[in-house]
């Protein structure tokens, strides 16, 4: 079978513009992705972009003007005027996709808020007269196509819908027109790019993602603690009954690959969820994630309208996956989520000291060995669920940011060799600005055995102390506020101090021997 052609003509609509029409290079982009998926070549793109909503322009509003460039294989910005000057020099395009068409060019029309009464008319009598399979969005313009006769095989309105599944909808159509094998490409390069839903189960990115509301709740906290202030305790609580709310929502848009439509679904199924804490969050949001993934391809094989696909798509995914947690996994995911902070508790109330020790001297294995993300950063969460802050929590900004700290400010002083200085200086400035970028210290670690020693060392060290303060904190905060939003602020910022001066002292002595070895070879 011969590779079928496509042109796709149209604008950024008026309601279209809120719901992604004012971004291009995504609603095109998208189309052009699914198109690849099919093997359907984009011949054609006659696109007008106004800089606001086509309900509000005038003939001054800026635009600009998308055509097709097949060498690299995307839709380009090719002029940007008035919207007057556009829409003159868009005729002139319609005109030559119209030849297009009568030359036997182009098989398939995709239409964007179209206008069949004005830039796009002669490419749509064109396509009429062809009995060419038509497919778009917008109420308005896909009856005036359909009314001049077009061969409109399938059209919907804009409202709930997104890029993406505006696209799987035309290409989906389009091939069961013609009768090619499509399996829409639902994968996001933030959700790992693949189009099996399982495979875009990535803990690590779904937590990560969370970590922001988990501080927000460790921030309530320690202002809650300033008298005067007391009462944004029900805030921290408002807060910690959201925690499942935000985990499913992120692990559902991830999982699903559909954007807004994911989202709605893991918000309801998280709802139904509170009551499983964060466990039962992230077990309904991945079960929305799923659901949502194959209810919309079934939506989309049943022809059903595109604004009902998603409508479906969303609510169903959510309630069903909602519901089930709601019913059955809740408590088990409460009591799973209980046992791990009382095994947490137990474990550091036998020996608070030898625990943070332990834990101090694992954690630079760990987050090398891959396994951080996987096992340490969720038991931090379920820590912070609960109260807030968290052990761990303190050992991570102690025994890994403070230690990275070290490391990077002995290169700025004493570096080694000429530039490392200017290499460590950055890493040092996120470390305490941002308690994070621990990466910055691995070119030291790694290229020398006494400093990767000192620093495991040093965080032992660090974890030594928290245990010996019995402080609770959290991670990702800047350095210099990690105390205060701790239970113990003496405690931590002497941890903290101890900690950076170790891997600061550790890695001056190691950078002065060396640099004392390359004189000599020298």
């Amino acid at each position: 079978m011969d590779e079928k052609r496509i042109a796709i003509l149209g604008s950024s609509g008026g309601n279209l513009y809120n719901l992604g029409g004012k971004d291009p290079d995504s609603l095109l982009g998208e189309i052009v992705q699914q198109a690849n998926k099919a093997d359907i070549q984009v011949a054609r793109i006659q696109f007008i972009a106004a800089s606001a909503s086509m309900d509000k322009v005038s003939n001054s509003t800026d635009a600009s003007l998308y055509e097709w460039d097949e060498t690299a294989g995307v839709a380009i910005r090719e002029k940007s005027a008035s919207l007057e000057e556009i829409n003159q020099f868009a005729e002139e395009k319609d005109k030559k996709i119209a030849e297009d068409i009568k030359n036997g060019l182009i098989d398939g029309v995709v239409l964007v808020s179209a206008d069949p009464e004005g830039s796009n008319q002669n490419s749509l009598e064109a396509a009429a007269q062809q009995n060419l399979p038509i497919v778009g969005t917008g109420g308005t313009s896909m009856a005036n196509t359909n009314a001049m006769g077009g061969n409109v095989i399938s059209s919907s309105g804009t409202t709930g819908t997104t890029n993406r599944t505006r696209a799987i909808s035309f290409i989906s159509n389009l091939a069961k027109y013609w009768g090619i094998k499509y399996s829409p490409s639902i994968g996001s390069t933030d959700s790992g790019g693949s189009d099996s839903p399982f495979k875009r189960i990535q803990f690590r990115g779904i937590m990560m993602a969370a970590m922001p509301a988990f501080i927000s709740l460790a921030i309530i906290l320690a202002i809650s603690k300033i008298p005067g202030l007391e009462g944004l305790s029900d805030v921290f609580d408002l807060l910690i009954s959201a925690l499942p709310v935000v985990l499913s929502a992120i692990a559902a848009k991830q999982i699903s690959g559909l954007d807004e439509v994911g989202i709605v679904a893991g918000v309801v199924a998280g709802v139904l969820s509170v009551e499983g804490g964060i466990i039962g969050g992230l077990v309904a949001g991945i079960l929305a994630g799923i659901l949502a993934h194959y209810i919309f391809q079934r939506a989309i094989s049943w022809n059903f309208p595109m604004t009902t696909v998603n409508i479906v798509t969303g609510g169903f995914a959510g309630l069903i996956s909602g519901l089930f947690v709601y019913e059955l996994i809740s408590p088990i995911a409460l009591y799973l989520g209980e046992q791990i902070r009382l095994l947490i508790e137990a474990t550091i109330g036998v020996s608070p000291i030898l625990a943070g020790a332990v834990a101090g001297l694992l954690i630079w294995p760990a987050i090398l060995g891959g396994v951080y993300h996987a096992a340490i950063l969720p038991i931090i969460l379920l820590e912070m669920e609960n109260a807030g802050m968290s052990f761990l929590g303190a050992v991570d900004i102690v025994g890994l940011t403070m230690v990275a700290a070290g490391i990077n400010l002995a290169n700025i002083i004493f570096p080694r060799k000429k530039g490392e200085s200017a290499v460590a200086l950055p890493g040092f400035l996120v470390n305490m600005g941002f308690g994070t970028y621990v990466e910055s210290a691995y070119p030291f670690m790694f290229s020398n055995k006494l400093i990767f020693g000192g620093a495991i060392l040093s965080g032992g060290l660090g974890g030594l102390f928290i245990g010996l303060f019995n402080a609770r904190g959290t991670a990702y905060v800047p350095s210099f506020a990690a105390p205060f939003l701790s239970n113990n602020i003496l405690g931590m910022t002497i941890a903290m101090l101890i900690t950076i001066i170790s891997a600061f002292t550790i890695t001056l002595i190691a950078n002065k021997i060396g640099k004392n070895s390359d004189l000599k070879n020298n």
